[in-house]
This record gives C-alpha cells, sequence and structure tokens, in this order.
C-alpha cells in the first residue's frame, strides 16, 4: 500500500501542478469567451461548435477530464481504499440523478450522438468501479438491480410523476455521505483525521445550505425542513454522544432571516452575507454556499501536504479536482450568458 501511494502521491501532484487551484487559480480571470476557456483548459482541442450545443459539450468535457484523472490515480492502486472509491462514485451517483430527473419528466429517450442537446442523457465513465448499469436506461429495475441504489426500487415511486425527488436526493445523498464517513474505519487514526475534519464539515455545511435554501427559496417551515437534512452522527465510538451534522442547520431554523443580529454567536456565521449601510439584510443562500465552497477548498488546499503518501491526501487530491470542476463549469456558464470570467468569479465570491 505505501508504494502504491507514493506512485498515487506522486502522480496526484503533477496533475494538481497543471491544474487551476493555487497559483494558477489566476490564469482563470481575463476569459472572454467559451473559446477563450476551452483554449486555456483544453490547448489541444478546437471546434466549431455554437450556443447552447459548445457550452453542454464544453462542461461534459470539463467534468469528464476531472473523473479521467481521478479514475488515473484511484488505479495507482492495486487495491484501492475504499473512501477513494467512494469519492468517485459521486459521478455515477449524479448520472443516476440525472437519469431520475428525466424519468420523472417523461424524457426517457436516449440520445447516442457525440454532441449532444443540454436535455439529453448522457453518463461519465468511472471504468471498473461503475455499479449501475445505465446501458440499460430507461428501465430502472435492471438499472439498479443488485447495486447499493437497489432500495428505490421499493422505498419511492421513481415511475409516478408525482415521486418526491427532493425526497430522492435527500436520501441519496444522505446515505453516499454515511458511507462516506463508514470508510474512514480501513485508515489509520492521523491519516482518518485529516479526511473526517473536512467530510464532517461538508456534511455539516451542505445541511445549512439545504436549510438556507428551503427556508428563503420554498418557504419550508423548520418540521418540512428538517425531513430534508441528512441527519447523520460523526464518526468513530466516541461520537455515539454527539450531535448530528444537522445539529447546526436545525438551529438555524428557529433563527429569523431578516436580523443579522440574531445570528450572532452562530457556528457558521462567518459564513453569512454581511450587513449593508442602506440596504435591508436578508440571509443570502447562494452567498453562504460560496463562502462554505471557499471555506473547504482552503481548507483542503493546507491539508493537501500534511501526509504525503497517505490515503488522506488523494481524498485532498479529488476534493480539489472538483472544486476546480465547479470553478470552470460556473465560467462557462457565466461566459454563455455575456460576462467575462472575472466578473464570474466576483460574482460567485470565488477570489481565493
Amino acid at each position: 500500500m505505501q508504494q502504491d501511494g507514493c506512485y498515487a502521491y506522486t502522480k496526484a501532484c503533477g496533475i494538481i501542478g497543471k491544474s487551476f487551484v493555487g497559483k494558477r487559480y489566476a490564469l482563470l480571470t481575463g476569459l472572454h469567451s467559451l473559446s477563450d476557456l476551452e483554449k486555456l483548459v483544453f490547448p489541444e482541442n478546437r471546434r466549431e461548435l455554437q450556443g447552447g450545443e459548445f457550452l453542454h459539450d464544453l462542461e461534459h468535457k470539463i467534468t469528464e477530464r476531472c473523473v479521467s484523472q481521478i479514475c488515473k490515480i484511484i488505479n495507482a492502486y492495486d487495491n484501492p481504499p475504499g473512501i477513494l472509491i467512494r469519492m468517485l462514485r459521486v459521478y455515477e451517483l449524479s448520472d443516476l440523478k440525472n437519469c431520475i430527473h428525466h424519468i420523472l419528466a417523461g424524457r426517457e429517450e436516449r440520445t447516442e450522438s457525440k454532441n449532444q442537446s443540454a436535455g439529453s442523457i448522457r453518463f461519465y465513465d468511472i471504468g471498473r468501479f461503475k455499479t449501475v448499469k445505465f446501458d440499460a436506461y430507461p428501465d430502472l429495475f435492471l438499472m439498479l438491480k443488485d447495486s447499493e441504489y437497489e432500495y428505490l426500487l421499493k422505498d419511492f415511486n421513481i415511475k409516478e410523476s408525482t415521486a418526491d425527488i427532493t425526497a430522492i436526493e435527500a436520501e441519496l445523498d444522505r446515505r453516499y455521505y454515511t458511507g462516506l464517513l463508514e470508510s474512514l474505519a480501513m485508515l489509520s487514526y492521523e491519516d482518518r483525521m485529516i479526511a473526517e475534519k473536512v467530510i464532517k464539515d461538508e456534511i455539516c455545511l451542505r445541511n445549512c445550505v439545504c436549510a438556507l435554501r428551503l427556508r428563503s427559496y420554498y418557504h419550508k417551515s423548520a418540521k418540512e425542513t428538517g425531513n430534508f437534512l441528512m441527519d447523520i452522527k460523526p464518526y468513530g465510538a466516541s461520537s455515539k454522544n454527539a450531535p448530528s451534522l444537522a445539529a447546526q442547520a436545525m438551529s438555524l431554523l428557529e433563527l429569523p432571516l431578516d436580523s443579522r443580529a440574531e445570528w450572532n454567536g452562530w457556528k457558521w456565521e462567518k459564513f453569512l452575507n454581511p450587513e449593508g449601510y442602506t440596504t435591508y439584510w436578508k440571509a443570502d443562500p447562494r452567498y453562504f454556499q460560496n463562502a462554505a465552497s471557499q471555506y473547504i477548498y482552503k481548507l483542503v488546499l493546507k491539508l493537501f501536504h500534511r501526509m504525503p503518501l497517505a490515503v488522506s491526501s488523494i481524498f485532498c487530491f479529488i476534493k480539489l479536482k472538483q472544486f476546480e470542476e465547479d470553478i470552470l463549469t460556473s465560467i462557462a456558464e457565466g461566459l454563455s450568458l455575456g460576462m467575462d470570467s472575472t466578473g464570474v468569479l466576483k460574482l460567485i465570491e470565488a477570489q481565493l
């Protein structure tokens, strides 16, 4: 395992050195078109696509590149650690959610052409680690049979148009993160502490973002919102009496969305949008989400080299690549709307 870890870490450092994180993040400013972004990220490939087709294809390529690089590192292990496989399968989870959305909307056709429209189904290749049989789409029974998602067939009426997609996605996310925490058991204590810190904070913050969004945009009650939170306990026997990682999100459900002073002392209050001098303050879920994303990014960037050769270093590598993926796709969407990349980065407050 140590020899595998050395090889994986060396390759990961090489990939990060060419990625748009850390010092190379500044290269993302000053872009004015999708062609500029493609030339920067994929200098070897120039195409003659237009409009929405160009955007959809470029976004897919950005994620495809991320998946390919993550697979390359995980495959450096003869026996890949379970936590890394679980992290890679987040793309399978994303594809499954996309399939369910299409099925509920009655759009079950599958387009096989290379350049597909934004509404078509397109999957990411995670190689030998896949569990869902996407070739069987839209037959959910065949897709999910003998996979960890088979419970969806009996617990949710996915084939019914009235199925609650929010509840389905909440359950998928809860099980994903529960599995991620459980996979920490295979790591050494020091190695585990690094990954556990990131996972726990990420779960907690995702719950807070979910609660803010449901209250602000959908006017859900505290009881209704609580049903969609990931009520997960921290990892380890010592955490049996610890509060759930949904506790901070539950506490914000009782705080007024229009009074900043009432949030003083709340654990994550530093991620709230600041009060203006003349504007009426209201909690902004998007601002909070961006600030939380910055926090996780900076934490992972700091921890990446903390234990070279350990599994946690590759854990951090995957998180950095996924952050880069999010930033690049956000820039692509902004450029398609006529903004330049500098404006996009300012808008999402990603000036790290």
